[in-house]
């Protein structure tokens, strides 16, 4: 059986991208991100996040590291890896993280909450309206 492996991800850093280079020279940038989930349960709302490390490669990681930064949102599209590795002590350790293939960087909130864009840069998911049911 073949598998699929695809990771789409929207959500806000957490932390300023940590940019560094491979011993071959090959830029990758590191940065966690928080997707938050809103829904109801009864008439109650209610809000969970789930904060995920992102990994980007070659020259998307240096632009991500030099023009995202702490807060800013990103569409994230990869897929999900598990990475393994051992302690100076002997312990096994691992954690998944997703390989990002395009990192979209989302329109930075001004102060004014205008861009002049004409755009709306309120997310629908920012209504107090929008809570969809729970997954059963």
């Amino acid at each position: 059986m073949v598998g699929f492996n695809k990771v789409i991800l929207i959500g806000n850093l957490t932390r300023d991208p940590e940019l560094r280079y491979t011993p071959s020279g090959t830029p990758v940038v590191n940065f966690p991100l928080a997707v938050n989930r809103r829904y109801r349960q009864g008439d109650e709302p209610k809000e969970e996040v789930c904060y995920v490390d992102i990994v980007v490669f070659g020259r998307q990681a240096e632009h991500c590291g030099q023009y995202l930064n702490k807060g800013d949102g990103a569409i994230v599209d990869g897929r999900l890896q598990q990475r393994r590795w051992e302690t100076d002590d002997g312990q096994k350790r691992s954690k998944h993280e997703v390989v990002a293939q395009t990192v979209t960087f989302l329109p930075k909130k001004s102060s004014s909450g205008s861009s002049g864009s004409g755009v709306s840069e309120e997310s629908p998911y920012d209504s107090e309206e929008y809570y969809p049911d729970p997954m059963p």
